[in-house]
């Protein structure tokens, strides 16, 4: 009986070699405590492919994690989001001078919002920022509130809007913009070889949809035009990164939630009920009880109701 649980134990958790850590696969999460870890097991780094990385630390909340895409090419490095602040941040730089001599020639700023971009000073002043128009002209906003002695708001110099292709030596990076979700102006960056992609804030694994700045119909789109990308690995922006088929599952997961929550408070509204009333009212499925939820709950029934009586902003 003794050897049963034992091999009952191991059947529920996988070793990630590569996270030097035991991580939970029997239950979908999105949190650092149901998954046994705590903030002292971060940064993390997973090699994904031949010099290419996803770069794990802890969110502000510190309940779950943000995630990088590091890509390390023959003719400099180029990193898809940063992290929330200058410390934080500082870790991955230096993480990426201790693997390769590259310098780092291009940082994607695929999230506007502070946890992606509070620690963007501690990049070299020689790297190209690249975001969508919307997330450039927001940050642009942001740094004319920048304060002598905190952290400097980086503006991006460049901009996408579409698509654009970038050859770094013989690798070849896709940015592309899928549409609004997350954020007025989200972008996500594609290995088309290695059919890697990050997609930031439009997708966060197992985590209840945080919509304090979405467009909440847009970006159930969104993760439909994501799903069509020929890829392998799928990187969000927040939540734990497991293997590829699982990634490819909570991705589909994560637009039925987003369908589900839209379609359910639209039911209130278009029955009268009144926001605060909706959150209790609200039938919420399986989604009540997905990590965050008492977080960001009542934001995604005021922003439905916002976007649903053309009140966005």
């Amino acid at each position: 009986m003794k050897n049963m649980h034992v091999i009952a134990a191991l059947m529920t958790v996988l070793v990630f070699a590569r996270f030097g850590v035991a991580q939970e696969t029997t239950r979908p999460t999105g949190l650092l405590s149901e998954r046994g870890l705590t903030a002292t097991n971060f940064p993390q780094h997973k090699k994904l492919a031949d010099n290419v990385y996803v770069w794990t630390d802890v969110h502000p909340s510190g309940l779950y994690v943000t995630n990088n895409l590091i890509v390390i090419t023959n003719d400099g490095v180029l990193v898809a989001d940063g992290q929330k602040d200058s410390p934080t941040t500082q870790k991955m730089v230096d993480f990426i001078k201790e693997t390769t001599n590259q310098p780092i020639r291009y940082v994607i700023v695929c999230s506007e919002h502070g946890d992606h971009t509070g620690g963007d000073d501690v990049f070299p002043s020689t790297a190209t920022f690249v975001s969508s128009p919307a997330s450039r002209a927001n940050l642009a906003e942001q740094a004319k509130g920048d304060k002598p002695g905190r952290p400097k708001t980086i503006v991006p110099t460049e901009t996408v809007t579409g698509r654009r292709a970038l050859k770094l030596g013989t690798t070849e990076i896709v940015i592309m913009d899928n549409g609004r979700a997350h954020t007025s102006g989200d972008i996500e960056v594609y290995l088309p070889a290695q059919k890697i992609f990050f997609v930031s804030e439009v997708f966060s694994n197992h985590l209840f949809p945080q919509m304090r700045a979405a467009p909440p119909k847009e970006w159930i789109q969104t993760l439909k035009n994501l799903q069509k990308v020929d890829a392998s690995w799928i990187i969000p922006g927040h939540g734990f990164v497991d293997d590829p088929a699982v990634m490819k599952e909570e991705l589909a997961a994560y637009e039925k939630a987003m369908e589900y929550i839209v379609g359910e408070i639209t039911r209130l509204h278009n029955a009268g009920v009144s926001a605060d009333a909706a959150m209790k009212q609200a039938n919420w499925g399986p989604y009540g009880s997905w990590p965050v939820f008492d977080r960001n709950g009542q934001t995604a029934v005021q922003r439905i109701y916002d976007e649903l009586d053309g009140k966005l902003k």
